[in-house]
């Protein structure tokens, strides 16, 4: 009885521990196999794989390379009065701190206003006339530096270098007897911001940011969410043009994005006090055609994904970009040529320059006719391709 009892338990304990390796044994298994499957899947799903890898190496190029806090080489614009020794010396100290950049040699002051309102530069430089007479005297004559602080990160280190600069140039030139001397006064003016308030230039821009998202991802999804669901077929059925059914997906969100852009600029003027310095109308129409332009896009990432998953992909990588290179977070004359370059083809780009110029500077259309037309042309190249891409999805 007692060998009986002690065999059984001894093969029962050898059973045991060979079930107990054979249960970790098919664990690890199980997991490889699930692994490998998950892998092949990955694989397969390229748009996926790409956005796992470009994400990363998109952030590391951009904040790297493109992104520049302390903006130097800033577009300016002069109005000198005369063209003396000592006036040329002074432009010549100004653009040795490597904070301003001359564009452009303008006539009249108004001509320099319609160039800061249309955002072409951001500082002005006007010597007076009579400026090496009165320096020569010692009267301390002025000379104008005007800066478009609707973006004070892009302005406010530009202004500081002008302490001490330029005195200490012209004493090296012998222009004054030392470099402690003040030979003559320079007059800042921080236009559209003169406080350097931050909200000034968020606000607009997330108003710009928010719609570039939601409308992205909402119509993103129209073309795939048909797919899915499996009533796309209806829709092929349907006597209808592929133009037609783009409208009719684009439309309804139209009416979406007013009312959030409403909400917006309303909640920007009533908690932060940020004007409304320029036309409605003109803000209306700006803001319109930025939400068509979008949602264009967003129509055409929806006919190249395979589902709502990508779609939502595809939106977030055209997403990044549009909030780094387009001015919003970071002095968009701060990037290197190339980053502008991309920048410029970016819808976001241009509508901020238009939403700030209508809500802190009062700018009219003519101010603003050059990133309109870039609108219009990005707009007429999404709905291009989104419709030929609509009609292979079709067929």
């Amino acid at each position: 009885m007692s060998e009986r009892h002690l065999d059984p338990g001894r093969g029962g304990g050898r059973d045991s521990g060979a079930g107990r390796g054979a249960g970790v044994a098919g664990f690890f298994a199980r997991v490889r196999a699930m692994m490998v499957k998950e892998f092949i899947q990955l694989m397969r799903d390229r748009v996926t794989f790409a956005t796992m890898i470009m994400i990363p190496l998109l952030q590391l190029i951009l904040f790297g390379f493109a992104i520049n806090t302390t903006p130097r080489n800033l577009p300016t614009a002069v109005f000198s009065h005369e063209n003396t020794d000592l006036s040329r010396a002074v432009l010549a100290a100004l653009k040795n701190t490597a904070f301003f950049s001359y564009v452009r040699e303008v006539h009249s002051a108004d001509e320099a206003e319609h160039l800061i309102r249309s955002g072409e530069v951001l500082f002005f430089v006007e010597i007076p006339a009579g400026f090496e007479r009165d320096v020569r005297r010692g009267d301390k004559p002025q000379i104008l530096v005007a800066a478009d602080a609707t973006d004070p990160i892009g302005s406010a280190n530009a202004l500081a270098a002008l302490a001490g600069v330029i005195n200490t140039a012209l004493a090296h030139d012998r222009f004054v007897d030392a470099p402690g001397e003040n030979a003559f006064q320079i007059v800042q003016h921080r236009r559209y911001n003169p406080a350097g308030t931050s909200q000034l230039n968020i606000v607009p821009g997330l108003l710009g940011t928010i719609l570039t998202m939601t409308m992205l991802i909402f119509t993103a999804l129209s073309v795939t969410r048909e797919i899915e669901r499996g009533t796309m077929e209806s829709l092929l059925a349907m006597p209808i043009h592929p133009v037609e059914i783009m409208l009719g997906k684009i439309l309804p969100y139209v009416s979406v994005g007013i009312l959030q852009a409403f909400l917006i600029v309303a909640a920007g003027m009533l908690l932060f006090g940020v004007p409304l310095e320029g036309s409605v109308l003109l803000l209306v129409a700006a803001t319109l055609l930025f939400i068509v332009v979008n949602l264009s896009i967003g129509y055409t990432f929806s006919t190249l994904a395979q589902n709502q998953l990508q779609a939502v992909q595809m939106s977030f990588m055209f997403f990044l970009p549009s909030i780094l290179l387009s001015g919003f977070m970071f002095p968009f004359s701060g990037m290197p040529l190339w980053a502008r370059v991309l920048g410029e083809g970016l819808p976001l780009t241009h509508y901020l320059r238009m939403v700030r110029g209508v809500m802190l500077k009062g700018a009219t259309f003519p101010d603003l006719q050059v990133d309109a037309a870039a609108l219009v042309a990005l707009m007429l190249v999404a709905m291009t391709v989104a419709v030929a891409r609509f009609r292979q999805t079709l067929d």
